[in-house]
């Protein structure tokens, strides 16, 4: 008697502390997915903010027009060799991208190090919209950067990605 009573209270704590093997939990999203919608993302909204740190460590916003993502997430922006983000990111190179698809109600936050580029992987990455402003026979005319991606988050609620409900944190993805 004392065994089945032993056996049936060891039964009742399982049951209270072990879950379930059927039991439903919130999927996490396989990264190879959360990368994809991300990707998607990105080209829908084609442009975005690119957020540099400016005199005194306040944040900058500037809406530009990048190429589309290269398949390591690596973005690539034209500017003018004049401009204040050029100053600003020979200073720090840290910068952050948000794109938002208003069709989806989705973002992509990028979080990165801006890096210039020359030669031939400049020649390489020129968007044909950027002729009228950055002309790729004149290429000292622009400054070109990528932008290595370190962390990505994503939130698209139509992608099943909808981050944590009671804190609002999105799918976080660290690259680097």
């Amino acid at each position: 008697m004392r065994t089945a009573a032993r056996i049936a209270g060891l039964a009742i704590l399982a049951a209270c502390f072990i879950p379930a093997a059927n039991a439903q939990t919130a999927p996490v999203p396989h990264r190879d997915r959360v990368l994809a919608v991300a990707r998607q993302i990105m080209v829908a909204a084609r442009y975005c903010t690119f957020v540099t740190i400016g005199a005194g460590g306040q944040p900058q916003a500037r809406l530009v027009d990048p190429l589309e993502p290269d398949l390591n997430l690596n973005v690539y922006v034209a500017t003018n060799p004049l401009s204040r983000k050029v100053g600003e990111i020979a200073k720090d190179p840290r910068v952050t991208l948000l794109y938002f698809d208003t069709t989806r109600s989705a973002y992509v936050t990028i979080i990165g190090r801006a890096v210039v580029v020359a030669g031939d992987e400049k020649a390489a990455h020129h968007k044909k919209d950027w002729q009228p402003f950055f002309a790729i026979e004149k290429p000292g005319s622009y400054t070109l950067y990528r932008i290595d991606p370190a962390r990505l988050e994503v939130m698209s609620a139509k992608d099943g990605l909808t981050g944590d409900p009671a804190t609002w944190r999105p799918e976080i993805i660290e690259i680097k």
